[in-house]
């Protein structure tokens, strides 16, 4: 867009022109005076109408979000190995790892294994000729308190972190079992109920 001379909107060399005079030596105070603010009109009518860079509009939403999280848990069992078994009395460890969600309560039981005629007070390794080796699992490092699946009766009960709790399995083959020499295996499940 091309603006004449005679336009009367303000032009930045104009502008320049009345305060060049205002400052000019010799000039009357009232004559000063009005030249700055003159040019200060002129400074202010040029910004004015100055093109403005143009702003976009917004029209702001909200959005709900949510979800349930539901009491969880989980468990992992590391082996329970006695090792060379000589007819002395023979302990071992395993540790159980229960995961749940955070405060909920939850119960963890062993089962009997699958020796023929056990139970969860009297296990059994089973080896050659389905000879058996009698074991204990219990909760406690002094060997008195079983480790059943009966909830509220013989398992062991936590509360959840939302992070992995171990808990120590303790094991004991009791001495004097002389049955045949060879491998003796058994199989316990882990259950947690929450």
């Amino acid at each position: 867009m091309t603006i004449s001379r005679r336009s009367t909107l303000p032009h930045p060399a104009r502008w320049r022109q009345g305060l060049l005079a205002a400052c000019a030596p010799g000039l009357p105070p009232r004559r000063r005076a009005l030249a700055l603010v003159g040019a200060g009109l002129f400074g202010a009518l040029a910004l004015a109408l100055a093109p403005t860079p143009a702003r976009a509009a917004t029209a702001p939403s909200t959005m709900a979000v949510n979800a349930t999280v539901q009491a969880t848990c989980l468990n992992t069992v590391t082996p329970l190995a006695f090792g060379v078994y000589t007819g002395a009395l023979a302990a071992a460890t395993a540790t159980v790892t229960v995961t749940c969600t955070n405060t909920t309560l939850y119960n963890v039981g062993l089962n009997a294994g699958l020796g023929t005629g056990a139970t969860v007070t009297t296990r059994a390794l089973t080896g050659p000729a389905t000879a058996q080796l009698a074991y204990l699992l219990t909760s406690d490092a002094g060997y008195a308190t079983n480790w059943g699946n009966t909830v509220s009766a013989d398992t062991v009960a936590g509360t959840g972190t939302g992070a992995a709790q171990p808990i120590t399995i303790y094991g004991q083959i009791a001495a004097g079992q002389y049955f045949a020499p060879g491998a003796y295996t058994d199989t316990i499940t882990a259950t947690v109920t929450y």
